[in-house]
């Protein structure tokens, strides 16, 4: 049994596989009612206050690349691997630079060719999603 989005859930992202993964920006708080993470990623420059569901903080400044690169990595695939059973949420500030850098990593673990990745999360996520060069690059050079 799974426990994950809707599909016309606000920011929610469907993965090739048909995994669903929301990205959210941290200073837009959630909606009356609106579905809870079971797990969320947050990609922040600080630590993020305490949350009423289980989460894993990589240091991410804005506009910036993660200050551990293996540690992104780790936390990149965890979420991926959860997102088939469980609702994951990948949020940093606004929703859109970090959020749609590793939206578009969790796409190339999904089978979305690195070169291509980028732009998948731009059609079916936020067209101004991966605001960077460096953080386009990131996404050429993330493993799958």
């Amino acid at each position: 049994m799974t426990d994950t989005w809707q599909p016309t859930d606000p920011g929610v992202l469907r993965l090739p596989s048909g995994r669903l993964v929301r990205g959210r920006g941290l200073r837009h708080p959630l909606a009356e009612g609106a579905p809870t993470p079971s797990y969320a990623l947050y990609l922040l420059g600080h630590q993020p206050p305490p949350a009423a569901w289980e989460f894993r903080w990589i240091r991410w400044p804005d506009f910036r690349l993660p200050a551990d690169r293996a540690d992104a990595r780790s936390a990149l695939a965890e979420a991926w691997r959860r997102s088939a059973a469980e609702r994951v949420e990948i949020a940093c500030g606004g929703g859109r630079g970090r959020t749609g850098t590793a939206l578009a990593c969790l796409a190339v673990l999904d089978g979305v060719p690195a070169e291509e990745a980028v732009d998948f999360v731009r059609r079916h996520y936020d067209r101004r999603a991966v605001e960077t060069p460096w953080q386009k690059r990131y996404v050429m050079r993330f493993p799958g």
